[in-house]
C-alpha cells in the first residue's frame, strides 16, 4: 500500500486535471479561470517553494502534515476538489478556523447532557482547526493538529448542512483528496440525458476491473470481488453498485441495499424484486409510494411486477421459482423447509447451486429466494459467505467448507442459555407414524382442523388474535406450529403456552394416540408467571400410559414411568440442569428431536387445536370477556 509521504502528487493531480478538461461540455460557456485551466489542463496552481512553505508554517506556528506539504510542493491550492469545493487554500490562503463558522457551537448545542470527551473534542474542531475551503457551496474543510496519526497525519473534517449528516472525517489529506477525486467521478458517471458520455482512461480501468470482479464473484471469490466493486462504487460507476448489493444482500445486509439499475431491468426482475420488496413489506411504516423511489426508470411492467410481489409477500404467498435443474432443488428445499428441516433444506440448495445459471451478466447469484416465506429464514450470514463462496453459473474454483448445521438432534437445546429469555415456558405434542399435516385431525375441532399458512409465531399470533371478540379464563386453546420431529414423528409445538392450572389440565396425549404412541410435554421450569412445573404424559391407541406432573415441589404420577424418565432423577435434588438432562431422556427414550432454528426464527404451518384445560365445574368460578367494536364505534 502507498503511505501518504510517497505519494506520487503530480501524475495524479495532471490526470484529474486533463480529465476534468475533457468533462466540460463544448457548448457551455465556463467563466475565465475555467476556460484558462481548462486550456491548459491544469487545475492546479504553481508549486510552492519550500521557502514559501516554511514561511506559512510559521505563520501558523505550526509544521504541516506530510501529504499537504508534498501537495503545496505540486501546486500551490486547487480548484474545483470534488464537486462542491471551488477552491482549497495553498500557503497563502489557509488560516486557522477559530470557530469563524459557528460550528462548535452548534454541534455543542445538540449533545447530549452526558456526552463523553471524544464528542467534545471532535465538536472543538471548528475551534482548532486549519481552514482549507477559501470557496464552495456551504462545504467547510478543516485539518485537525490534535488528531493525528503515527505517520504524522492530520485528520481532515468536511461538513455540510445540505448534507443532513454529521462531519465526515478522512486520515488524511492525500486520503481526502482522493475522495474528491472519486466524488468527480461519480458526479459525472451517470450523464443527463443528450449529454455524451464521460469516458476516460480512468473509467475504462475501473469498468474492466467490474467486469473481473462479477467473473471472480461467479468462481467464488466473493471478497476479492466486494473490494474491487465498492472501489468501482465511491467512482460512480454503473453496475458496480447493482453487483455489490447483491453479495451485500446475501451476507445479511439490507441498509440502502437497492440493486441499483439492475432490479429495473426486466430481464432481473423477476430474481432480485422479490428481495427487495420483501425488506420494504418488513418495515411496516413505509408507505408504498416510497418502493416507486427505488424503482425510477422501471418500465410499467416491472412495476406491476413489483406491487404483485409485495401484496404476495405481505400475504406469505410468495412462492421462489428457478428455471433447471436448481428450480427443482428449490421445490424438494422448500417441501423441507415447510416442516421443519432447514438444514436439509439448506444442503439440498447448495447441491445443486453449482447448476445454476444467471438471468444476464449482471446477476451474480439467486436471490429470490429471500423473500419466500419458507426458504427465506435459511439465510444467516455464515451460510450466505457458503453461498457466495460456492463457484455456480458455469464458472469453476475450489468448493468451499460446509457450514455447520443449526439444528442440534434433540430436544435438550430447549434448555439452553441462549432461549431461556423467550422461551421461559413452552409446551408440544409429538405424534409417532403420524403426518404433521394430520395433526390438526387429532388435536383440533371443526374449522380449526385447516393449517394455516406458514408464518413466524408472532405472525400467527397476530392473526388469531384479529377479531377475536371473547376471551375466556377458562378456554386454554393452544396456537401451534407443526413439523416433523425426526424420521418418524411429527410434533405441535407452543412457544407461548397460557397459565398452567394442573387442577384442571387435561392432556391432549390420548387424542392425539389413536392408533399410535403420542408424548405430551409442558415445562414451566423458568416460568416468570407462578411457581415452577413441568408435566410429561405418554398415551398410546388413544389410552394413557403414564404420566408425572411435577408442580408446587411435588411429584404426581400414575402408570409405569420407565426409569429413564423417573421424575425423582431430575427433581428431587432441585437439579438446576433437571430440564436439560429430562429433555435429553426424552430424546432417547423416543427418539425425537424438534427444529430449532424453524422454531425459533422460522416459518412454518399453524393450527389452533382444541382446549388443554376441562371446563368448569359446579362452583367453579370463570371470567368471559366480550369486546363489542361496533358499539366502540
Amino acid at each position: 500500500m502507498t503511505t501518504t509521504t510517497s505519494f506520487d502528487w503530480r501524475p495524479f493531480l495532471l490526470r484529474w486535471s486533463g480529465e476534468w478538461s475533457d468533462s466540460l461540455p463544448d457548448d457551455e460557456t465556463q467563466s475565465e479561470g475555467d476556460e484558462t485551466a481548462r486550456r491548459v489542463r491544469w487545475l492546479g496552481f504553481p508549486r510552492a517553494s519550500e521557502e514559501r512553505v516554511a514561511a506559512m508554517e510559521k505563520r501558523l506556528g505550526r509544521r504541516m502534515p506530510p501529504s499537504y506539504r508534498e501537495f503545496l510542493k505540486v501546486s500551490d491550492g486547487w480548484q474545483h476538489a470534488g464537486g462542491f469545493i471551488s477552491l482549497l487554500a495553498g500557503t497563502t490562503d489557509a488560516r486557522w478556523h477559530n470557530n469563524e463558522s459557528g460550528l462548535a457551537d452548534m454541534f455543542e448545542e445538540y449533545m447530549d447532557d452526558d456526552a463523553g470527551p471524544d464528542e467534545r473534542r471532535e465538536a472543538d474542531v471548528w475551534r482548532r482547526g486549519l481552514q482549507l475551503d477559501i470557496e464552495s457551496d456551504a462545504t467547510y474543510v478543516v485539518l485537525d493538529p490534535e488528531d493525528m496519526g503515527e505517520d504524522g497525519e492530520w485528520a481532515v473534517y468536511t461538513w455540510a448542512s445540505w448534507r443532513a449528516a454529521p462531519p465526515e472525517r478522512y486520515a488524511s489529506f492525500v486520503e481526502f483528496m482522493r475522495s474528491m477525486y472519486q466524488e468527480f467521478h461519480s458526479l459525472r458517471a451517470r450523464p443527463a440525458d443528450g449529454k455524451p458520455e464521460f469516458a476516460n482512461g480512468t473509467t475504462r480501468e475501473l469498468d474492466a476491473l467490474v467486469e473481473q470482479a462479477r467473473l471472480q464473484a461467479l468462481r467464488g471469490d466473493w471478497e476479492r470481488a466486494g473490494h474491487a466493486l465498492d472501489e468501482a462504487k465511491e467512482y460512480g460507476r454503473p453496475r458496480a453498485v447493482g453487483l455489490g448489493d447483491q453479495i451485500r444482500r446475501l451476507l445479511g445486509r439490507t441498509y440502502m441495499v437497492y440493486f441499483e439499475d439492475v432490479v429495473t431491468d426486466s430481464q432481473y426482475a423477476p430474481d432480485l424484486l422479490p428481495a427487495l420488496v420483501a425488506e420494504h413489506a418488513a418495515h411496516s411504516y413505509r408507505d408504498d409510494s416510497t418502493l416507486m423511489f427505488h424503482l425510477r426508470g422501471a418500465g410499467d411492467d416491472v412495476v406491476s411486477l413489483a406491487y404483485a410481489t409485495l401484496e404476495q409477500v405481505r400475504n406469505g404467498t410468495y412462492r421462489y421459482t428457478a428455471a433447471g435443474p436448481f428450480g427443482a432443488a428449490v421445490e424438494r428445499a422448500r417441501e423441507l423447509a415447510r416442516w421443519g428441516n432447514t438444514d436439509g433444506a439448506w444442503r439440498t440448495l447448495m447441491d445443486a447451486l453449482p447448476v445454476w445459471q444467471p438471468l444476464g451478466p449482471d446477476h451474480l447469484a439467486p436471490l429470490g429466494w429471500v423473500a419466500d416465506p419458507l426458504l427465506g429464514p435459511l439465510l444467516t450470514p455464515e451460510r450466505g459467505r457458503e453461498l457466495l463462496s460456492t463457484p455456480r453459473g458455469g464458472q469453476t474454483g475450489e468448493a468451499p467448507s460446509r457450514t455447520a448445521g443449526l439444528d442440534p438432534d434433540d430436544l435438550a437445546w430447549l434448555a439452553d442459555p441462549e432461549h431461556r429469555d423467550h422461551l421461559t415456558s413452552y409446551r408440544f405434542v409429538l405424534a409417532e407414524g403420524v403426518e404433521p399435516e394430520d395433526l390438526p385431525g387429532r388435536l383440533a375441532d371443526g374449522d380449526e382442523t385447516a393449517l394455516d399458512v406458514a408464518m413466524t409465531f408472532a405472525e400467527a399470533r397476530h392473526r388469531s388474535l384479529r377479531g377475536q371478540r371473547e376471551f375466556s379464563s377458562f378456554d386454554d386453546r393452544a396456537l401451534v406450529a407443526v413439523g416433523r420431529a425426526g424420521t418418524r414423528w411429527s410434533f405441535a409445538f407452543d412457544s407461548d403456552p397460557a397459565h398452567f392450572d394442573a387442577q384442571r389440565f387435561v392432556s391432549p396425549a390420548a387424542a392425539a394416540s389413536a392408533g399410535t404412541r403420542a408424548v405430551v410435554v409442558w415445562s414451566g421450569l423458568r416460568n416468570r408467571r407462578g411457581e415452577p412445573f413441568f408435566h410429561l404424559s405418554v398415551a398410546q391407541d388413544g389410552a394413557e400410559q403414564y404420566a408425572f406432573t411435577y408442580a408446587d415441589g411435588q411429584i404426581r404420577r400414575t402408570g409405569e414411568i420407565p426409569r429413564a424418565l423417573d421424575p425423582d432423577r431430575f427433581f428431587g435434588s432441585r437439579d438446576e440442569d433437571g430440564e436439560r438432562l429430562l429433555l435429553e431422556a426424552l430424546t432417547g427414550e423416543f427418539g425425537v428431536q424438534l427444529p430449532c432454528h424453524a422454531i425459533t426464527n422460522g416459518r412454518l404451518h399453524t393450527f389452533t387445536t382444541r382446549s388443554w384445560t376441562r371446563p368448569p365445574g359446579n362452583g367453579e368460578s370463570y371470567a368471559v370477556i366480550s369486546l363489542n367494536w361496533d358499539a366502540a364505534r
